[in-house]
């Protein structure tokens, strides 16, 4: 399995971030083929609603630091995303990611990626409020079942405030864990 981890926090050592590595790290000792990228540390811009994508390519058109990501995601099995909550939402270097996701749909909202893809989101937040900011799993997994993404699937982390605080939570590194074991079954 090919999986494709895109970091949307500023933050390297993020709580996101570390939700995500424990993932890849036992998808990797699994015999899972990784490829992470901290997308704050690239040069892109959003979606510039050009529709060249629509009407001149079936590619963003677009030729930046995403534009490898965006190849890699076609090749990939599994689309892991990580962010903070940042203001009632994903963090804005992840909400400009999912924009130019737009070009993997053509006009008509049909999807161009092989089906079989599987995405899993992570989101770490300070509020511990499980019910506070729940919607963003469902608005943004319901785009990626637009895209032909099936079994989306999510982390969450309510209440983890300082940087790495959620390595000591045992109940959401089991839970990575376990999200490994269902993907790869």
């Amino acid at each position: 399995m090919k999986i494709v981890c895109v970091n949307g926090s500023p933050r390297k050592n993020s709580n996101s971030a570390g939700i995500a590595q424990h993932f890849c790290e036992t998808a990797q000792k699994k015999g899972a083929e990784l490829k992470t990228y901290f997308i704050n540390k690239l040069d892109y811009k959003g979606c510039q609603g050009c529709n060249a994508c629509k009407e001149k390519s079936e590619k963003c058109v677009l030729q930046d630091g995403l534009t490898e990501v965006l190849e890699e995601i076609r090749s990939c099995d599994l689309l892991l995303m990580a962010s903070p909550v940042y203001y009632g939402d994903v963090s804005s270097q992840m909400k400009a990611f999912i924009d130019r996701n737009y070009s993997f749909v053509d006009k008509d909202f049909t999807p161009r990626l092989a089906s079989g893809k599987k995405t899993l989101f992570v989101l770490s937040q300070a509020n511990p409020d499980e019910k506070a900011f729940a919607d963003i799993y469902s608005r943004y997994s319901s785009f990626y079942k637009m895209m032909g993404f099936t079994d989306c699937g999510v982390i969450r982390a309510c209440g983890v405030r300082g940087p790495g605080e959620v390595a000591d939570r045992e109940d959401i590194m089991k839970l990575a864990e376990e999200k490994v074991l269902q993907i790869l079954a």
